[in-house]
């Protein structure tokens, strides 16, 4: 399941700089590694890994920094001294933090008119698009068809009575999905209605938690938790990884009710290895990488032509017209938006 975990920090597969290769002359050749740092959800098969070292001889290390926000915000803090030469994981919610800050430097990869370029943020080509990941309402279906109700489908049925203190939702200041469901609200009621919607439903006891984790793990019914509320704020892949032994799916993603969300990868301004950076974004752009990610991250390719899992457009089709808005219009409003949210919800 993909998982936006807030404060764990990992190191996988750190090799120290000073490993070498035999250059087949009895001498010895310096191994280039480029660190990769990233959020705690990112997972790619070893496999492909090696695979990419050999090719390339470059030799990658992985860095782990909490979720998409705790990310961004760890490199805007350090991009004066870079903890690693490229990034990948910072989405569409926080990208104009990091483009305004200057963390990464323009790179236009030359796998990026396979696709990526459709979720271009950036006319310097500072971010490439990796994956998609939309952000939707999701339900536990069991839980409606044992009660004899239907289940919600819109952003407005989720402040209906009927569903009084059944929807548990991310806090926008320190969770992604949360962040981008606030904003896919802001999208579909604008200025002059999201908050009277959050009214609503703040009124029909919506309950806001710090992170995916608790939300979907410990507060949804349609998990493995098991927990009292069978509405939750998650993503379009989610009901993927909720089949049941009988080849069904046992939650099932609103999809009138999703944010396009969008992770990317970019070289790091000042990092130590920027060619090699370069070659980094390239494989995570490729063909190799891009069948992985839906398998192993619950995200769809930006890469177009990568097949995706079996069932998969059955039970998480990716939604045809979500939410979205302009990356200068999150960065300029973002800090407002979050701020009023809190003062409306949490008073």
């Amino acid at each position: 399941m993909k998982r936006r975990a807030a404060t764990a920090i990992a190191v996988v597969g750190v090799v120290a700089a000073g490993c070498s290769l035999s250059d087949g002359d009895g001498g010895t050749q310096q191994t280039p590694t480029v660190t990769l740092v990233t959020h705690d959800s990112f997972l790619a098969p070893q496999e492909v890994l090696d695979a990419f070292q050999k090719q390339s001889g470059i030799k990658v290390s992985v860095l782990k920094q909490g979720d998409a926000g705790s990310l961004t915000n760890k490199l805007v803090l350090t991009k004066a001294n870079p903890i690693g030469d490229v990034a990948f994981g910072v989405d569409s919610t926080f990208a104009s933090r990091a483009l305004a800050e200057g963390v990464f430097e323009p790179y236009t990869s030359p796998e990026a008119d396979r696709g990526p370029q459709r979720y271009a943020v950036d006319p310097e080509h500072r971010l490439s698009a990796v994956d998609v990941g939309d952000v939707c309402v999701n339900v536990d279906t069991n839980y409606f068809t044992t009660k004899g109700i239907p289940a919600p489908e819109t952003y407005d049925d989720l402040a209906d009575p009927k569903y009084k203190d059944l929807l548990v939702a991310e806090d926008p200041a320190t969770a992604s999905p949360g962040l981008a469901f606030l904003l896919g609200t802001i999208a579909k009621y604008g200025d002059a209605g999201w908050k009277d919607y959050w009214t609503k439903l703040k009124a029909n006891g919506v309950k806001v938690v710090s992170g995916w984790e608790e939300a979907y793990t410990k507060e949804f019914s349609g998990s493995s938790g098991k927990g009292p509320r069978p509405i939750v704020v998650s993503y379009a892949s989610s009901p993927a990884a909720e089949v049941g032994d009988d080849g069904k799916p046992r939650t099932k993603a609103l999809l009138d009710t999703c944010y396009r969300q969008v992770e990317y990868a970019g070289v790091l301004a000042g990092g130590k290895q920027v060619e090699n950076a370069r070659k980094v974004v390239d494989f995570l752009l490729s063909q190799q990488f891009q069948a992985t990610v839906a398998a192993n991250m619950y995200v769809y390719p930006a890469r177009q032509g990568v097949d995706l899992p079996q069932g998969w457009a059955q039970v998480a089709p990716l939604p045809q017209k979500p939410q979205t808005l302009p990356a200068d219009q999150v960065q300029a409003g973002r800090e407002k938006w979050i701020g009023e949210w809190r003062t409306l919800v949490q008073q």
